[in-house]
């Protein structure tokens, strides 16, 4: 088993961006979810709904990447360095609420846990049992590791693998939500897949993980369970 893609998502909620590598600390990939759009009332701009979101769709639509001034933000208006108040305004226009890219301070912006990864074969079984694309950009998980049995990271809950230089200890498995469906991050909209995972995966694909021992991970890294 080896990490055949690794991403990472500048800003939550928006398109992420491919690595060759990347180093993780404790808290995940470094730059990782960093940033989000907050609103007044402290809460982030997502696809879904819930006690720490508010659904504004129109986040989707931007895409977040890293460079070395820092972090920039495209979307349908244009392109700016977070921290511009440029950026700030545009999307609060079409968000029409005020809005504003923050960094981490206090709540995280991680949903569950640092770090999430899924399977090649568990994807590939999407494919041919729900009739989906299958494509990983739709978990937006931080890790692709190429496997040959469906659902093997699975039952690697409660253990800890290595991969690269990191010690992972696995979590459980994720609970999906609507942002499997929805348009995002280059891909086109898919209704049906959260209501398929629903019915045949208790709406749950891939695993979280916490970061044991930092390090760096790179594309063709090995991945081995202890």
């Amino acid at each position: 088993m080896r990490v055949t893609r690794l991403r990472r998502y500048p800003v939550k909620a928006m398109a992420g961006e491919a690595l060759e590598v990347v180093e993780v600390d404790h808290r995940g990939l470094v730059g990782d979810r960093w940033y989000a759009v907050v609103d007044d009332e402290g809460r982030f701009a997502s696809g879904k709904a819930g006690r720490r979101f508010r659904r504004r769709d129109e986040v989707l639509a931007h895409a977040a990447s890293t460079t070395a001034e820092g972090v920039r933000v495209s979307g349908p208006g244009g392109t700016w360095a977070v921290g511009d108040p440029a950026l700030d305004a545009a999307l609060s226009e079409e968000m029409g609420a005020r809005v504003r890219v923050l960094p981490e301070t206090g709540a995280p912006h991680q949903d569950a846990a640092p770090v999430s990864l899924v399977g090649t074969a568990t994807l590939d079984w999407c494919r041919e049992h729900l009739g989906v694309d299958g494509e990983a950009r739709r978990l937006r998980a931080n890790l692709l590791v190429a496997t040959e049995e469906p659902f093997v990271e699975e039952g690697w809950e409660g253990t800890e693998v290595e991969v690269g230089g990191v010690v992972l200890h696995l979590l459980g498995r994720t609970v999906r939500c609507r942002m499997v469906d929805a348009a995002q991050d280059g891909l086109t909209e898919q209704p049906g897949l959260l209501t398929a995972l629903g019915r045949e995966r208790d709406a749950r694909l891939g695993v979280y993980a916490e970061v044991r021992t930092p390090g760096t991970i790179r594309v063709g890294d090995p991945v081995r369970s202890r």
